[in-house]
């Protein structure tokens, strides 16, 4: 491609929007990339844009498959719901080992 314009266009003409990388010393080519693109994935000066682990692997437009762009860490927490409990154990007397309770009298 002769212009970064250029590289856009044909990137969001594909059918598919899993990803693409770009490689440049230029911080803003590499934004004007980043936000242009119509894609799921974004490398910047790296081969191939794989997610790690605790992101989300998710492909655009004939790429996607399913009704939700929810995998791992997102859809847990889009289907869960937070609870945080607080528990306070008594030991009876007669129970074995140290007693770690703190006594409220």
């Amino acid at each position: 491609m002769e212009t970064l314009e250029e590289a856009i266009s044909l990137v969001n003409s594909n059918p598919y929007g899993n990803g693409t990388s770009i490689f440049t010393a230029s911080g803003r080519t590499a934004r004007k990339y980043r936000h242009e693109v119509e894609v799921g994935q974004v490398g910047i000066n790296i081969p191939i844009p794989v997610p790690l682990p605790f992101f989300s692997f998710t492909g655009w437009k004939g790429s996607f498959y399913g009704d939700l762009h929810a995998y791992g860490k997102q859809a847990v927490r889009f289907y869960t719901e937070t609870k945080t409990v607080t528990e306070r154990w008594f030991q009876g007397e007669d129970s074995e080992g140290a007693n770690l309770t703190i006594k409220l009298e």
